[in-house]
């Protein structure tokens, strides 16, 4: 009997990533209980309620950069993007453009971005790296141009009061069911992406080049295209986050999403996305910026300085890739 229960269960961390995704979860739960006990209002409903609105952010972000570092690469480009989409849409918005154009003529920017980052990683076989290294500082540089090297005004100086707040409201300040929209926006990001990586020909191809990229090409895949589109899926995941941020501040910053890219990585490589490529779950990202969220937040709650916060979050992101280095070493002792 014993042995036909176990039998689920192995079959359920024998998942690929499913383990890491877990293990951070339990990692969550051992950090806010920790925090909580040294600081009460930790476990206040307010605070809560911020903490699911700022790892949101995270997730989104951590959701595009997983889905490259499951490929092997990854996407520097990222935060530049997430600029570039707030002063794009910030910009347009305090002309008077309808705030869904604005958004739409943001994401065709992010996308070009992102088919860009493709092009050369994909096609021309740069370095990820080097590549996204140079749409990186092109992102942030078109970020700047759009409203002439300087922040923009309100949004609601354009597109008047009542539209600026509704814009607002949906992105950020809102709330459904007693909780900010800004957390339902990444649920149903999360839910989109989650699906199309582990039910779709799609996310097994992302699988298959990360794992070994001349073993897939032999097996039929296009190495370029599926490249090409988890670029496109991270560009898209800047874009709304950017509308995020524009909507937080009323306003486009031009230093929004500055060292995002960072950020993104941290979510996923906590959470047991593997930056060696072809193995991690989606679930462990949303694992994983919670942990970063949750960690940030308890560190400020105890009056812990900056400085230390980075430091923490940096062993911890360095303990996770090393992990992964060991496990993929032993599995390889095993396998020979």
């Amino acid at each position: 009997m014993q042995v036909k229960r176990m039998k689920p269960l192995r079959r359920f961390f024998a998942i690929r990533g499913m383990a890491s995704a877990m293990i951070a979860f339990a990692a969550l739960i051992v950090i806010y209980v920790v925090f909580g006990l040294r600081e009460p209002n930790v476990f206040s409903p307010v605070n809560i309620q911020n903490v699911l609105r700022s790892m949101s952010k995270y997730l989104i972000i951590g959701i595009g950069q997983s889905y490259l570092l499951i490929t092997g690469n990854i996407d520097l480009s990222l935060g530049s993007v997430v600029g570039m989409s707030a002063m794009i849409s910030a910009t347009l918005m305090t002309h008077g453009t309808h705030p869904m154009i604005a958004a739409l003529i943001a994401l065709a920017a992010c996308l070009v971005i992102g088919v860009i980052n493709g092009l050369l990683v994909g096609k021309a076989k740069l370095p990820p790296f080097i590549a996204t290294l140079g749409t990186m500082f092109t992102a942030r540089g078109i970020g700047y141009m759009i409203n002439n090297n300087r922040n923009t005004d309100a949004i609601a100086s354009g597109i008047g009061k009542e539209a600026g707040d509704a814009f607002q409201s949906f992105f950020y300040y809102g709330k459904t069911l007693g909780v900010f929209n800004t957390f339902w926006v990444a649920v149903v990001v999360f839910i989109i992406f989650f699906f199309l990586l582990s039910k779709t020909r799609t996310g097994r191809h992302i699988y298959a080049i990360g794992s070994n990229a001349d073993a897939a090409k032999l097996s039929g895949v296009s190495v370029f295209a599926t490249t090409t589109k988890a670029y496109m899926v991270s560009a898209f995941c800047a874009f709304v986050v950017g509308l995020i941020l524009c909507a937080q501040a009323g306003m486009g910053n031009m230093e929004a999403g500055n060292m995002y890219e960072m950020y993104a990585v941290a979510a996923g490589v906590i959470g047991g996305i593997s930056p060696l490529g072809g193995t991690g779950l989606l679930l462990g990202t949303f694992a994983g910026a919670a942990v970063w969220q949750t960690l940030e937040n308890g560190l400020n709650m105890i009056g812990a300085q900056v400085g230390l916060q980075r430091i923490v979050i940096g062993v911890i992101v360095v303990f996770a890739v090393l992990l992964d280095v060991v496990v993929r070493r032993g599995t390889r002792k095993r396998i020979r």
